[in-house]
Parts: structure tokens; C-alpha cells; sequence
């Protein structure tokens, strides 16, 4: 395997043989220490005695690599950080060379980015696969997404793996969750016009899925308006508690409700704990949390949350490749509920997760390198809750610069927020429709190198809207933070902005009249 793919640097042979200790010379030993890449790869300062490097081998080559040819079992990685320092800026540089140097990417929330240790895990995993097919998906596919599930099992605080299920991504668990109800309204067993609930600023593909399998087959769907910008749990649970009642005015029964972790777009993190809550006094009937961007975000304890399904993108924030998600069911509602994988193969009727970890001939090493990423974020002071932690802090400091330079607002409350955060554009952008905002965002990708998503907030009758010193905001920036993130990445779209609000000419080349 070449330099690139491994994070550890090859050793003599003898370090192979478990029955001989390897015999260096003082001059190798000091050679080996001369060596950058060791430190630069693992994020540490100290070198490796020549007595614990056949172990350290073992150790950071199937962590991070998901195991190598003679070994079909990953080790056992803790979901508690075991450093006590953290990745240089160097370092996080090197993890994530593959990027754009001349784009400002301050999207993170969209598609996630995965560092360069855990893209050589990945590598690791294809070609076992690539060098002896049958023997890797008889002995070693199973095992690898079975040490997966494990590691999420205990960073959500779930109480059996097989709660666990490993899919591509939020849609996928949003399409398992609806088929099941869909199926139920086809067979008679809920009442036409019983409802499914959901947040107004719930994913678009959700959205479509609810029509897809849940009103085609006779059922209704309520649409809670959440007030943005939002300033106050208080504001959202009070929403919720009336879309409870329209949904079961009439007799009807609310069959299923959605509830976002963390919205899309605008995204605002929203107070699930007490939402679920709420639907099981009033009797909703299933609780299926999305929380596409929460696993890497926010703290994720499913059995304090107390839904019946949780779903999360390992893609988005906790640094796995594209695409893999975590989708929980509870004990109770996945012997309860006929939920079965969207994809029927031959492991049909044997359990979400063992139907999910096989859908036919397809890679799977996205769900086999979670503990490469856990290991990552290890590699940070204080693991993944430090990165949280900064992420947030950066995040908010950075919206506020924004909002000071536009003279402009905040989308929510900087306690309402994670990674991510809605930052108001000037008014003098004159932003007023949903294709104005595309071009915008266009316009600021291929013109000025920035990747940041735009939305369009139309007033509704009589709502006054927010006023900056021009006139009424009608479109928010949603910028989100990540390890790699620098300053100057959003100082470019503070100043992209401003050179934009101040020229009705280039404003006019892309908002045509």
C-alpha cells in the first residue's frame, strides 16, 4: 500500500511475525524519528518507542484503515477521546488538501466533508472487497457494519445494537418510516383523513415521500408554520401544541409526527425533547425525529429524546463519506410496526438491520469507516463534544461579524443554533423570489468563489418583516462552520456581499428584469 493510503509508515517484515521482536539499531531508531509523517499523520508530538511500534502498527492501521488484508475484524474503537492534545492547523490542512483552495466553503450543513485518514480507510475497505469478493462479503462485510452500529449505538445511548440501522442517508430512513405508515392507510387500518404531522420547513424530499406513500393511500397532512426569524423555544412549542389540535380536530387521529432536530432551511435547532413529549400526552401514535444534521451538531441521547424512529447523517457532520446514516427504532415500535428496508433482497423479514446491511451488489465502505471517523474526531481535545463546542462558538461569532458588516440580523437566537446559522443579506439585493436566491448563490459561487445556500423569505399577509436601514429582508445566507473553516472564508462573502449591494449594475446582470 502507498505512502498516501496509509497513515502509518511501512515497517520491516520481522514486525509481521507476532513471535519476534523487531531488532533496530540505534542509528534506525534515530532515522525513524527523523521521519515527519508519522507526526504529521496521527496529530502527535511523540514518537513511538521501537519496542510499541508492531503494536501501534496494529492499532492505527486497522483503526483507521478498517483493517488490513490478513485481518477481516476492525479493532474496537472507544467513543471517548484517549489524547490530550489536538490536530495542528497544519495537520487539519493536510486532512482536507482534497478541497477547493480557491473556494470559500462555508456550506458544510449540505453534503458533509470527509477528512483524508478516513478516505484511506475507505480505500482500505474497497479493495479488500476488489481482492476476494466472496470471502469479504461471507466473513467480513457483517462484522465491519456490526462493529459500526456498535460504535453509534453508544454514542446516542441506545439500548441494543439491533435498534441500530445502517442506510444511505435521512431520506432512505424517511422512505422506510412512511412506507410503513402508507401501508397501514392501504390496508384499512388507519381511518381515511388520520394525519401525519409536520414541521412547514421539513426536508423537501420528506415532503415528497408523505405524498408518495402516506396521502395517495387516503391519508392527511397537517403543516405546523414555524415563526422565522425565531427568537425562543417557547415561540415553536407553542406553534406545535396548535398544530396538534387542528390535526386532531374532527375526531381524527394523528397517526405520525415528524419533528426536525435541526431544520434545513432556514435551520433552526428545535426543542425535540419537549415536542415528543407533547405528542405522547396528546396521543400521537408514532414519533419519527429527523435529525439529518444533528449526529456531530448537537448531543444525541435517543432515550431522553424518547421517539420512536431517530435518523442522522454520518455524511454531514461526523466526517464519514458520502452517503451514511444511523436510522433508531426503538424496541417497542420495531416489533410494533412492519418497517422493512425500501429495497427488498434476500434478507427480507430479517430485521431492519440485517435487511439494510445487504441490499444486493453495491460498496458499503462508507458504513464500514464510522470508526475510522470516530477516531478522527478523537484526535481532538475533548473528541467530538470540543468539536461541537467550537463549532458553535465560531459559527455564531462569525453570523454576528456578518450581520454587523450588512447591518443586518440573525435568523435566531444564538442558543437556537449548532453549526449552523441564518445571517440576514441586505435589502439592497433586492432577493424576491426563491430563483433570485439560486442565482444569487450561483452568482457568488462562480464569480467570487463562495459556497454558502440562499433563502428566499416571502412575507406573508400582514407580516411586517424584518427592516434593515433600505427596506424589509427578504433572503438569509445560512453559513455553517467546520474544523477546516478559516476567518478569511467568510471575510470573502462579507465583502462579496457588500461589493454586490453597492452596484445596481452587477446586480442587474444576474436578476434580470
Amino acid at each position: 500500500m502507498d505512502s498516501d493510503s496509509n497513515p502509518v509508515q511501512e515497517i520491516p517484515n520481522t514486525i509481521k511475525n507476532p513471535s519476534k521482536e523487531p531488532k533496530f539499531t540505534a542509528s534506525e531508531i534515530k532515522l525513524k524519528a527523523r521521519k515527519p509523517d508519522l507526526s504529521a499523520q496521527l496529530g502527535t508530538k511523540i514518537f513511538v518507542p521501537h519496542r510499541h511500534l508492531k503494536e501501534q502498527k496494529k492499532k492505527e492501521t486497522k483503526a483507521r484503515n478498517g483493517g488490513d488484508s490478513l485481518s477481516t475484524t476492525p479493532t474496537q474503537v472507544s467513543k471517548k477521546p484517549r489524547v490530550t492534545f489536538s490536530l495542528t492547523e497544519h495537520e487539519i490542512h493536510h486532512e482536507f488538501s482534497h478541497h477547493n483552495p480557491n473556494v470559500a466553503r462555508i456550506n458544510n450543513g449540505s453534503f458533509g466533508s470527509c477528512p483524508g485518514s478516513v478516505l484511506a480507510a475507505q480505500k482500505n475497505w474497497k479493495l479488500q472487497f476488489l481482492q476476494q469478493p466472496d470471502d469479504f462479503y461471507f466473513n467480513t462485510l457483517r462484522k465491519g457494519i456490526l462493529h459500526s452500529r456498535t460504535v453509534i449505538k453508544d454514542l446516542i445511548n441506545a439500548d441494543d445494537v439491533d435498534e441500530i440501522s445502517l442506510v444511505d442517508n435521512a431520506t432512505t430512513a424517511a422512505a422506510i418510516v412512511l412506507q410503513q405508515i402508507g401501508r397501514a392507510f392501504a390496508e384499512g387500518k388507519f381511518a381515511k383523513n388520520d394525519t401525519v404531522l409536520m414541521l412547514h420547513c421539513a426536508y423537501q424530499a420528506v415532503k415528497k415521500s408523505i405524498q408518495a406513500y402516506v396521502t395517495r393511500a387516503g391519508g392527511s397532512v397537517i403543516e405546523i408554520q414555524l415563526p422565522f426569524p425565531v427568537t425562543s423555544n417557547e415561540e415553536i412549542i407553542s406553534e406545535f401544541k396548535r398544530g396538534i389540535e387542528k390535526g386532531k380536530a374532527n375526531g381524527k387521529k394523528i397517526r405520525l409526527a415528524i419533528i426536525d432536530h435541526i431544520t434545513s432551511m432556514p435551520c433552526v435547532v428545535i426543542p425535540v425533547k419537549e415536542l415528543v413529549k407533547i405528542c405522547r400526552e396528546e396521543g400521537v401514535d408514532q414519533v419519527f425525529v429527523d435529525g439529518a444534521h444533528a449526529i456531530g451538531s448537537v448531543e444525541i441521547n435517543v432515550k431522553e429524546i424518547g421517539a420512536d424512529f431517530y435518523v442522522s447523517n454520518l455524511h454531514k457532520w461526523f466526517f464519514c463519506p458520502p452517503s451514511v446514516a444511523f436510522l433508531y427504532c426503538k424496541k417497542a415500535a420495531s416489533s410494533e410496526f412492519d418497517v422493512h428496508h425500501p429495497v427488498v433482497s434476500h434478507e427480507y423479514g430479517n430485521g431492519l438491520p440485517i435487511e439494510s446491511a445487504w441490499i444486493g451488489t453495491r460498496d458499503y465502505s462508507s458504513q464500514l469507516v464510522v470508526p475510522a471517523a470516530l477516531e478522527f474526531v478523537n484526535r481532538f481535545e475533548d473528541g467530538i463534544q470540543g468539536i461541537m463546542k467550537r463549532n458553535h462558538e465560531e459559527v455564531v461569532k462569525m453570523g454576528k461579524m456578518l450581520a454587523e458588516s450588512w447591518g443586518t440580523n440573525l435568523g435566531s437566537s444564538p442558543e437556537m443554533c449548532a453549526g449552523m446559522i441564518m445571517v440576514g443579506l441586505p435589502s439592497r439585493l433586492r432577493v424576491s423570489s426563491e430563483d433570485d436566491a439560486l442565482r444569487l448563490r450561483s452568482h457568488l459561487r462562480e464569480c467570487h468563489g463562495v459556497e454558502v445556500p440562499i433563502h428566499y423569505h416571502g412575507l406573508k399577509d400582514g407580516e411586517e418583516g424584518v427592516k434593515d436601514k433600505d427596506g424589509v429582508i427578504t433572503a438569509y445566507a445560512r453559513i455553517s462552520h467546520q474544523v477546516y473553516n478559516k476567518s478569511e472564508d467568510y471575510c470573502k462573502l462579507r465583502d462579496a456581499v457588500n461589493r454586490l449591494s453597492e452596484n445596481l449594475l452587477i446586480r442587474k446582470t444576474f436578476y434580470p428584469e
